[in-house]
């Protein structure tokens, strides 16, 4: 074991958790103040749920050894029975609990990301078998397609070096699911629904831009050159996705403004996620340049569309990690990651690319698609209107998120 590799990755574990409170401050900015502790409520909740369903028989299902065909791990780490402080399979200097704990992290943001499209309107039990049906179903088996042991996107050859597929493409699919499926918030396109706090915004993308360090760079599993190289690439994309997408919102609206940096800056973030390991600095001002460029391209486009993806899950991460994903198959190149991308002379790693973000979208489409129906016909998925015009704060949890006395 090496205790460098170790302190870093607990390091990095407590980081990438850091994201989801921080993606709770981030979505709570951006409803209207009536819905404000509903929406924390949902991405703080899932830390709980999913590390229990992760211990009893997540893990295994996404990590342990395949079962044949490349679609889900077997039943070996079930409880996590054999997994310690020994050295595990996926890594030589660091324990595999601590390897499973990095992963934890991950399979705890990726549904709290979907939880922005339907804000505002899902009942609390809904969203509760919703959010455990999709983990179980879509999450899982999509890591062990591409990270797990066997899993025939990674024995493919599909680069995702910390989750553009596994976690971006796949919960912005189901985001698009989501917001078609449970319709339009009662009022939208005639009501005003601005963000009720964008300080409360701002703070929760920086929380997130430094969690995503870890969440990049803690992906190299080990303290390196590798890691190194994708914490840089990390800043640099967010912050040229920051600076494009101000730049072609001024050219569209007229004026920039700071949820427009918030939002580019982590669209920028989510582009270089599947490339971080295996990029270059110079690539990586492209890829979140184009980012921040394209994703606001996908927020302009839903308004004209009309479906009401509430808080742009489906044109930021969804947008985003498609092209972070293809761009990963363009720019990838050897010195850094040990694979050719397109504009190296691989051809075949852009078409490989391709092929694994084309199955997380079908994928995740269809069996979010069946899990709604399933939660709608046993819960009801939506609140009535009366509660809905109460504010979920309330007619959920019975509190409000803020008191003038």
């Amino acid at each position: 074991m090496n205790s460098g590799d170790i302190a870093w990755m607990l390091c990095a574990s407590a980081m990438v958790l850091f994201m989801t409170p921080g993606l709770a401050i981030f979505y709570g900015g951006l409803v209207r103040s009536k819905n404000v502790l509903g929406t924390i409520m949902h991405s703080f909740i899932i830390m709980g749920v999913v590390s229990i369903m992760w211990v009893l028989y997540g893990y295994t299902m996404a990590f342990g050894p395949d079962l044949g065909g490349g679609l889900l791990g077997g039943a070996k780490y079930l409880g996590l029975s054999g997994v310690g402080a020994d050295i595990g399979p996926y890594s030589d200097t660091i324990p595999h609990i601590l390897f499973c704990a990095f992963q934890l992290m991950f399979a705890v943001i990726t549904p709290a990301l979907i939880t922005g499209a339907f804000a505002e309107r899902m009942k609390f039990s809904a969203f509760l078998a919703f959010t455990i049906l999709w983990t179980t179903l879509v999450y899982f088996p999509v890591c062990h397609w591409v990270w797990g042991d066997g899993g025939w996107l990674g024995a493919m050859g599909a680069l995702d070096f910390a989750g553009g597929t596994v976690i971006h493409i796949n919960s912005g699919a189901a985001a698009l699911v989501c917001a078609l499926f449970l319709g339009k918030r009662k009022g939208y396109g005639t009501d005003q629904m601005h963000p009720h706090n964008l300080p409360l915004t701002i703070f929760g993308a920086g929380v997130l831009w430094f969690g995503w360090f870890g969440f990049n760079a803690g992906s190299a599993l080990a303290a390196d050159g590798t890691a190194s190289m994708a914490l840089f690439v990390t800043q640099v994309a967010a912050g040229t996705g920051a600076v494009l997408w101000i730049i072609a919102e001024w050219i569209y609206q007229g004026k920039p403004t700071t949820l427009g940096a918030a939002s580019g800056a982590v669209a920028g973030l989510v582009a270089i996620t599947p490339a971080a390991g295996f990029v270059g600095p110079v690539a990586s001002i492209i890829i979140g340049g184009v980012a921040g460029v394209l994703c606001y391209g996908a927020v302009v486009v839903k308004g004209k569309l009309g479906y009401d993806d509430a808080l742009d899950v489906v044109g930021i991460h969804g947008v985003g990690g498609l092209w972070g994903a293809l761009a990963t198959g363009l720019f990838a190149a050897e010195v850094y990651g040990g694979v050719n991308g397109l504009f190296y002379g691989n051809a075949n790693q852009f078409v490989i690319q391709g092929i694994g973000a084309v199955a997380a979208i079908a994928y995740s489409l269809i069996l979010t698609a069946i899990i709604l129906k399933i939660v709608d016909a046993v819960f009801g998925l939506r609140v009535d209107d009366e509660e809905e015009h109460q504010g979920l704060d309330v007619s959920q949890h019975s509190e409000v998120g803020y008191r003038i006395v």
